[in-house]
C-alpha cells in the first residue's frame, strides 16, 4: 500500500473522477492541498479574484457540458463563507459543484482559533452534504462519498472542509484500485409510460413542458423525438431553454410573468394536458396555481420524489431520471404509432404555430438613446445557434429571454432560482473555460457587471475570451419597475456625475476605462446603428486579443419590461408588432 498525505490521495481521487478543473484562491489553510496538486500536476487552476467568483466559475463550467463538475477551493474562514452564495445557487438549480476549503487544526476548532468557522454548519441549508473531515483516514471515503452525492438522485453541491494538520497526514491509499461508487437513478417503468401516454392520448390540446432537469440528463435529443412521435408541442422552462431549438415546429414559447413568450403563455391558458418533465413549478413560470391549472390535468416526471406535489398535486406523477423516463416513453410511443394508436396532433400544433406568428412584441426602434429591445434583435444578427448565452437576473435577464433564439441544450445558462447579482462575471468565465472554441457571450444590467467586475482580470490573466454586452441605463431597472406599484423610486438610481469621464452625461461608472484598466477590451455604443458593427468587432478582438471583451450599450434611462402577476395578465408596455418590420429578427415572422 502507498504511503502519502491525505491531500495527495484526495487530488488523484479529483483526476480520477474527472474533476480536472478547479477555481479558488490559495491561503494558509488550503496550501497543503494547492502544494499536492502542483506536485501531481494533473488538475488545471484558475486564480479567481474573489472566492465567490470562484465557486460561480465552478457553477458556469458544470453548466457547460454534461459530466462536468466544477471544483471551487479557497482557505479557512472567510473564504468558506464567500463561497456560501455560489452554493446556494448551485444547490437552488440542481448544479452539482465541490467546494474544498482549508480549515483550523482540529485540536483549535473550538478555541476560536484564527479564521476557523463553522463552515458546514453554515454550509448545511445550501448543499446536498457539508462535513468536515476530522480524521485523515476519512479523506479519500470522504471525497468518494462526495462525488456519488454530488451525482445522484437531484444533482447538487457538496462542501468538504479539510483542518490543515488533517491534509498534511500521512494515510495509506492505492489509487489504482480506486473506484468512483455506484450513482443510482430511478428509471420510469413500462406501465408508468404507457399510463402517460395513456392520458396524453385522452387529451385534446397536450402540451410538454421541458425543464432544467432534461438538460441535466443530458435528455435533449430524446425529448425532441418523443415530441416528434407523439406531435405535442413542448414548452421549455427558463432552466430548460434549449432543449428544443427554438426554431423547431414544436416549440411552442415559454411561459412565464416575465421570461415568457405572449403566444406561450396563450397556449398554456389554450391547453388542457400538461405533462412536465425534470421542472419545478416554479412561481414565476406559474403565477397563482389557480390561474395556471385551472381547466387542465397535469403530470409531473421528476427525479426528487419531494418535489413531486410540492406546489400542486399532479393527476398522475412519474419518480424518474428524465433521460431514463424519455427513453421508455419514446419506445412505447414509436411501439403504440407503429400499433396506430396515437391521436394525429396536426391541428392543434399548426394552432399553436399560428399563435407564433400572430403575438410577437416589437423589436426594431430607432430612438436614441437606445431602446433595449433593439440590442437582442442585433444579437440575433450578429450571433448564431451555436452562441452559448450566459446571463443572470434583471431586467435585461428576462427581456434577453422574450427576445434572444437559443438552439441547443446548455446554451442558455442561466443562475435560475436564486438570482445572484454578480453572476454573470465569473459563471461565464467558467463556461469558457469548459468550452474555448465556441463563442460564449454573457449578458448583464451595468449593476449585475459591477458586482464581480474584478473577476474580468481573470479573463484577461489566463486568456479566457468571451464577449459582454452590458446593457447600461444607470438604474437597477428591475427593481425601479418593482417599485411602481408602490409609488416611488427610492435608492434605485446608479446615475451620478463621473468627474473623470464627463462624456458619460451622468451614466455613472465609465464601464470601458474600468474594463481596459483590467487588462479587457472595451466598445462603448450610443448609436442603434452601431450596435451590430460593434458586435461583429468584438468577435474579431476575441479571437485576436484572447480576452474578454465589453460591448456597452448606453440606454434610455427607464424602460418597463413586459411581464405580470398572472400569466393571463401580462402588461405589455410597449406597442406591439404588427408587421414583419418591426420584429424583423423573431423566427416566425408576422404574417
Amino acid at each position: 500500500m502507498t504511503r502519502m498525505r491525505a491531500v495527495d490521495a484526495a487530488v488523484l481521487i479529483l483526476e480520477k473522477e474527472g474533476a480536472v478543473q478547479t477555481f479558488g484562491l490559495p491561503g494558509a489553510a488550503i496550501n497543503p492541498f494547492y502544494s499536492a496538486m502542483k506536485k501531481h500536476g494533473g488538475i488545471k487552476h484558475v486564480l479567481a479574484r474573489h472566492v465567490e467568483g470562484a465557486s460561480h466559475m465552478a457553477e458556469g463550467y458544470t453548466r457547460a457540458k454534461p459530466g462536468n463538475i466544477g471544483v471551487c477551493i479557497g482557505t479557512s474562514g472567510p473564504a468558506g463563507t464567500d463561497m456560501i452564495t455560489g452554493l446556494y445557487s448551485a444547490s437552488a438549480d440542481s448544479i452539482p459543484i465541490l467546494c474544498i476549503t482549508g480549515q483550523a487544526p482540529v485540536a483549535k476548532l473550538h478555541k476560536e482559533d484564527f479564521q476557523a468557522v463553522d463552515i458546514t454548519s453554515i454550509a448545511k441549508p445550501v448543499a446536498k452534504w457539508a462535513v468536515t473531515v476530522m480524521e485523515p483516514a476519512q479523506v479519500p471515503g470522504t471525497f468518494q462519498k462526495a462525488f456519488q452525492l454530488m451525482r445522484e438522485g437531484r444533482p447538487g453541491p457538496v462542501l468538504v472542509d479539510l483542518p490543515v494538520d488533517v491534509q498534511v497526514a500521512e494515510i495509506d491509499f492505492d489509487i489504482d484500485t480506486y473506484e468512483p461508487l455506484p450513482v443510482a437513478r430511478p428509471a420510469a417503468t413500462r406501465a408508468q409510460a404507457e399510463k402517460v401516454l395513456a392520458l396524453l392520448g385522452q387529451a385534446d390540446r397536450p402540451l410538454i413542458v421541458a425543464g432544467g432537469g432534461v438538460v441535466n440528463a443530458d435528455a435533449a435529443d430524446l425529448l425532441v423525438e418523443f415530441a416528434e412521435i407523439v406531435g405535442v408541442p413542448v414548452v421549455p422552462t427558463l432552466m430548460g431553454w434549449g432543449t428544443i431549438p427554438d426554431d423547431h415546429p414544436l416549440a411552442a414559447g415559454m411561459v412565464g410573468l416575465q421570461t415568457s413568450h405572449r403566444y406561450g403563455n396563450a397556449t398554456l391558458l389554450a391547453s388542457d394536458l400538461v405533462l412536465g418533465i425534470g421542472n419545478r413549478w416554479a412561481n414565476r413560470h406559474t403565477g397563482s396555481v389557480a390561474t395556471y391549472t385551472e381547466g387542465r390535468k397535469f403530470v409531473h416526471v421528476d427525479i426528487e420524489p419531494t418535489q413531486i406535489g410540492r406546489v400542486f398535486a399532479p393527476d398522475y406523477s412519474v419518480v424518474s431520471d428524465a433521460r431514463a423516463a424519455l427513453e421508455v416513453f419514446v419506445e412505447v410511443a414509436r411501439d403504440w404509432a407503429a400499433e396506430g394508436k396515437l391521436a394525429d396532433r396536426s391541428a392543434w400544433a399548426a394552432d399553436c404555430r399560428q399563435r407564433r406568428t400572430t403575438l410577437q412584441r416589437r423589436t426594431h426602434f430607432d430612438n436614441v438613446p437606445i431602446k433595449p429591445q433593439r440590442v437582442y434583435e442585433e444579437m440575433n444578427r450578429a450571433f448564431g445557434p451555436d452562441t452559448r448565452y450566459v446571463s443572470t437576473i434583471g431586467l435585461s435577464q428576462i427581456q434577453a429571454a422574450q427576445m434572444l433564439h437559443v438552439y441547443r441544450p446548455r446554451h442558455w445558462i442561466n443562475a435560475g432560482q436564486a438570482g445572484p447579482l454578480g453572476w454573470t462575471v465569473p459563471a461565464t468565465l467558467g463556461v469558457a473555460t469548459a468550452d474555448p472554441d465556441s463563442t460564449v457571450v454573457a449578458l448583464s444590467g451595468d449593476y449585475d457587471f459591477q458586482f464581480l467586475i474584478e473577476e474580468l482580470a481573470v479573463g484577461a490573466q489566463f486568456n479566457i475570451p468571451y464577449i459582454h454586452v452590458v446593457v447600461n441605463n444607470s438604474y437597477l431597472g428591475l427593481i425601479r419597475q418593482a417599485q411602481r406599484g408602490l409609488e416611488m423610486d427610492y435608492c434605485v438610481q446608479l446615475s451620478f456625475e463621473n468627474i473623470n469621464s464627463p462624456e458619460l452625461n451622468g451614466y455613472g461608472v465609465d464601464h470601458v476605462k474600468v474594463a481596459e484598466g483590467l487588462g479587457c477590451k472595451a466598445i462603448r455604443v450610443s448609436e442603434p446603428d452601431e450596435i451590430l458593427p460593434a458586435l461583429e468587432q468584438a468577435k474579431k478582438l476575441i479571437v485576436e486579443y484572447r480576452v474578454p471583451v465589453v460591448v456597452e450599450v448606453i440606454l434610455e434611462r427607464v424602460t418597463n419590461v413586459s411581464m405580470g402577476t398572472e400569466i393571463d395578465d401580462i402588461v405589455e408596455f410597449e406597442d406591439l408588432a404588427e408587421r414583419p418590420e418591426d420584429a424583423p429578427t423573431a423566427i416566425a415572422l408576422l404574417d
